[in-house]
């Protein structure tokens, strides 16, 4: 994902997650934010971060770095 992907408004599906802190992984899995789930960008904060997304009927606010531990693709409108 880039920052172009991160618009208000933008619907992105979760294709997997990179290698790295496996505790952080687990905590975004437990989250449900699981590879081929959708969420949509609700509201990004003045300075970037935190950005609020919309995933299974409930919002979730979560740092840049958070999000960028997993890969996504946008979905097309």
């Amino acid at each position: 994902m880039t920052s172009e992907d991160l618009q208000v408004g933008a619907t992105i599906r979760v294709t997997g997650y990179h290698r790295g802190n496996r505790q952080d992984r687990q905590r975004l899995l437990a989250m449900g934010i699981i590879p081929g789930t959708d969420f949509v960008v609700t509201r990004i904060a003045p300075l970037g971060d935190p950005v609020e997304i919309r995933i299974r009927d409930f919002a979730l606010s979560l740092r840049r770095n958070e999000l960028s531990a997993f890969q996504g693709e946008r979905v097309p409108s």
